[in-house]
This record gives structure tokens, sequence and C-alpha cells, in this order.
């Protein structure tokens, strides 16, 4: 089998996009990498090459990237803060209604 066709573009594009998404996770982008390699079943510095390569091409697009994960990651957080609001709000509430029904 050619080289160049061992893995489909889709499956080169959906690695990038799961380092990405994994980078904060892991204490270096290697260490990403590897993560992701395992998973899907290549070899660490092909992964890295696609990488560089996907850099080099676009680097707007790579930083874009990285600024839609940080974007998502931020509204991640807010959404589990509200949800914890409202989980204890309905604690309070339901308490509540259990010592009107008591009186």
């Amino acid at each position: 089998m050619n080289q160049q066709t061992r893995y489909s573009s889709e499956l080169r594009e959906r690695a990038l996009r799961m380092v990405y998404e994994v980078r904060e996770a892991h204490t270096s982008q290697w260490a990403a990498i590897e993560s992701v390699a395992g998973k899907i079943g290549c070899a660490a510095q092909t992964l890295s090459n696609w990488m560089r390569k996907a850099e080099a091409k676009s680097p707007a697009a790579a930083s874009a990237a990285e600024a839609r994960v940080k974007e998502l990651e931020r509204e991640n957080r807010e959404l589990r803060r509200a949800n914890e609001i409202l989980r204890v709000a309905s604690a309070f509430f339901a308490q509540a209604e259990l010592d009107c029904r008591l009186k």
C-alpha cells in the first residue's frame, strides 16, 4: 500500500482535531500527540508530521482551532457552574417544600 494513501484525509483531520482538543489536558503537545496516536493506531511521529504540515499550510487555522477550543472550554466551565447553582437551588426549594408540608 502506498504510504500516501495509508490513512484517509478524514482520519488525518480528525486526529488533528483530537490533538487540539486534548492538548490542555496533557503536560506537552508531544504527550497529547502520543495519546491520540495510540487511539487512532498510527505512530506518534506520523501524527507529529501531520501537525507540522497542517500548521505550515495555515497557521491561522491552527490558532483559530485553538481559540475555538478555549472558547468551548470556557463555555463548558460556565455551564457546569450554572448547573451546580441550579442543583443547589433545586435542593433548597425541595427541602423548603417538605418543611412547609410538615407544618
